[in-house]
């Protein structure tokens, strides 16, 4: 028998017996508690848990590297020379108005004029069309250092007023000083409503009115997913300062297109949003005469304001961008698959070729420094 050791006052001492039972001091028998082992039942079979699934493991070979380079290069270049081809036949007027709309007698004092409320801002231009503009012909007016995706402009409104009545009075707090006229809420509240672009285009040729057509002209998931066919403008731009556009009051929030399109922030200082489009073609030559409502104050931050006339193509609008990235990849792509093959030609190295080992390099066999 060995006798334990003693731990502390209140510790009992066993004696351990070799038939692996242990004796306390009243001579009772206690049986030691066999240790715990792990199951040895092997988990079940998977061909996961085996690492059994097919894999690919592609060899990459100069072969294989030239060809790739070849077939990207041989689909981008033809995407790149359409996309050039589609940009240079948009046909695109742009016309700045900003300055060009200001009285002489109010040079001087442009923002005391676009403040005014009695006084007549209307201003008439004419453009030339210089080719053929196929129907239809969207109208876009473009604003510079505008920054839309300024982060407190940009939270200002209330995304649950816009899309429910029952939630007009809801995420008040974010709209800031737009807020309320009164104990009643501005619907829609906030900066990005009370902004809203509110010049107006009226386009003529030969004395003949072209009709600009604004329905359809904002995201269909805007207006079904955003603002609420029962929600209607309720003390719209009625505070002391009025801001830009006011909205027809019996018209719902989801039909008021100009106003869906104002309300998607732009990401860049720099922008074009959707006015309407003219459903006629017009003739080269052909000269436009505009009337332009000039209300908007882009002269208080120092911005300009540009009415653009414009076709599209398959690849959009006018932009030489997307083709000249597909033509520069598909280029390099090309000229890469050429200096490969050249090389693989004229110094051409197997695939498995001991010769290059170092040991077989050097007739000495390993250098050793």
């Amino acid at each position: 028998m060995a006798m334990s050791p003693l731990l502390d006052d209140d510790t009992t001492l066993f004696d351990v017996n070799l038939d692996g039972t242990s004796t306390s001091e009243d001579g009772g028998y206690e049986p030691i508690p066999a240790p715990k082992t792990k199951s040895k039942k092997p988990p079940p079979y998977s061909r996961f848990t085996q690492q059994e699934l097919p894999a690919c493991k592609p060899i990459i070979t100069p072969k294989l590297v030239i060809a790739s380079f070849t077939f990207i290069a041989i689909i981008f270049v033809p995407i790149g020379i359409a996309a050039l081809s589609a940009s240079n036949k948009v046909v695109e007027i742009e016309e700045r108005y900003d300055r060009e709309c200001i009285p002489p007698i109010y040079s001087d004092h442009i923002l005391q004029y676009i403040q005014s409320v009695g006084t007549d801002k209307t201003c008439t231009r004419r453009l030339t069309v210089p080719k053929h503009m196929k129907s239809p012909v969207f109208i876009y007016y473009q604003l510079t250092d505008f920054y839309q995706n300024y982060r407190i402009y940009k939270s200002s409104r209330s995304n649950l007023q816009l899309k429910s009545k029952a939630d007009e009075g809801s995420e008040l707090k974010n709209c800031g000083s737009v807020q309320t006229v009164g104990d009643e809420p501005i619907v829609p509240c906030g900066l990005v409503a009370w902004s809203m672009f509110n010049d107006t285009y009226s386009f003529s040729v030969k004395d003949k009115a072209l009709i600009v057509n604004k329905m359809n002209i904002a995201w269909e998931s805007d207006k079904k997913g955003r603002f609420g066919s029962d929600v209607y403008p309720k003390n719209f731009q009625a505070g002391g300062v009025i801001g830009g556009a006011k909205l027809n009051s019996s018209i719902p929030l989801s039909e008021q297109d100009d106003l869906i399109v104002w309300m998607r922030p732009a990401p860049l200082r720099n922008f074009r949003k959707l006015y309407g489009r003219i459903d006629v073609d017009l003739e080269a030559n052909e000269e436009i005469k505009v009337e332009i409502k000039n209300n908007y104050n882009s002269y208080g931050y120092g911005g300009e304001k540009l009415l653009v006339l414009s076709t599209t193509s398959a690849f959009g609008g006018k932009s030489k961008f997307l083709g000249i990235a597909y033509l520069t990849i598909g280029g390099f792509c090309f000229l890469f698959a050429i200096v490969f093959a050249i090389i693989h030609c004229f110094k051409r190295r197997d695939i498995g070729d001991t010769a290059y080992l170092s040991w077989n390099r050097s007739p000495v066999g390993y250098y050793i420094k």
